[in-house]
């Protein structure tokens, strides 16, 4: 399962313009991207209200993951891993803050 861990840098956390701005992202993967938190169980990152009620504040590290199984037939492992890569890029940017 491609994983990768971020820390959200966006001062209000992943609350309004960055949650939006994040899901736009993820959703553009194509992917069914979960992202979590101390250890809880992942939550769609492609739902704003999902993401938003999560609280998911600044500095916290967060887990973004894709199950293998779920990848999608036009999708290689490799391929989500950079995916999932590019979003943490992002929530560790000011692109998200």
């Amino acid at each position: 399962m491609p994983v990768r861990k971020a820390i959200v840098t966006a001062a209000i956390g992943l609350h309004a313009r960055p949650a939006a701005v994040f899901v736009r992202a993820v959703t553009a993967t194509g992917l069914p991207v979960t992202i979590s938190k101390d250890g809880r169980p992942g939550v769609d990152a492609r739902s704003l209200l999902e993401v938003m009620t999560e609280d998911f504040e600044c500095g916290c590290e967060v887990e973004l993951a894709v199950a293998a199984e779920a990848l999608p037939a036009f999708c290689s492992l490799s391929e989500a891993e950079g995916a999932l890569e590019d979003l943490r890029i992002l929530l560790e940017s000011a692109a998200a803050a």
